[in-house]
């Protein structure tokens, strides 16, 4: 009883309302930012722990980003429809598609370009940005389908810091985690590392987490807690993001 009125009484949050989201229409993107990104700027809205970036973009038919550099940053792309061209500095092309999710750690520095594959619809994808506990890495990149951990009405792992775990991994004490849901469930999540936090993005459907309601793209971050309730209605798909906190 007392580790549960603990838990109670020093579990923080903050609730992000996906209408309160910076956003940037340049024609060919349209993006939604969680997060400060570009031209968008908010003070209150810098980062999330290690989560420095969760950008909700849509790139018009044949569109994208061109050649352009990054360094010491974990970069985690998730499409949601569509398909997306991927070539960069380490002679690596291809492509990912919903169900598959692209990783690369920047670190001394890669060059890459995103483009949308399909010249007939947009694709739409969400980008995540995680700060590495490892600085002048090796550049890598890995994609791989989700298909082999897809679990209906189930959380399940699609990225982790475990090179051997059989996920996505990147250089970071953080696990990302789908949930696809057809039916109600309440289930717990319990983190994997004190001092983390989880910021949960709703991606489509309707949600509750620790007494607040979620609507598609509402996210919620909790943190100095070990575990969290989340009851989820159906046709609901959720991302949780654990991160580092400080």
């Amino acid at each position: 009883m007392y580790l549960q009125q603990l838990k109670i009484h020093s579990m923080k949050k903050v609730f992000h309302a996906s209408s309160t989201r910076g956003e940037a229409d340049h024609g060919w993107l349209h993006a939604k930012h969680s997060f400060s990104f570009a031209n968008y700027f908010n003070p209150e809205r810098i980062q999330f722990g290690a989560l420095r970036v969760l950008n909700d973009d849509i790139i018009a038919p044949g569109m994208g980003f061109g050649t352009h550099p990054h360094n010491n940053m974990e970069i985690i792309t998730i499409p949601l429809v569509g398909a997306l061209e991927h070539k960069d500095s380490m002679d690596n092309i291809g492509v990912i598609e919903a169900d598959e999710i692209q990783v690369m750690s920047a670190g001394t520095g890669i060059y890459h370009s995103e483009y949308n594959k399909n010249k007939d619809q947009s694709v739409h994808l969400l980008q995540l940005w995680v700060l590495p506990n490892q600085q002048n890495v090796t550049p890598r990149y890995d994609q791989k389908s989700i298909k082999e951990f897809k679990k209906i009405n189930s959380l399940y792992a699609v990225v982790s810091p475990d090179p051997e775990g059989g996920t996505l991994w990147i250089h970071q004490d953080a696990w990302f985690h789908l949930g696809d849901f057809n039916q109600q469930t309440t289930l717990n999540y319990s983190l994997n590392k004190k001092g983390n936090g989880v910021y949960a993005f709703l991606i489509e459907g309707l949600a509750e987490i620790e007494g607040e309601r979620l609507e598609k793209r509402d996210a919620i971050g909790l943190w100095e807690t070990n575990s969290f309730s989340i009851t989820v209605e159906k046709n609901t798909r959720i991302l949780l993001i654990e991160v580092p906190k400080d």
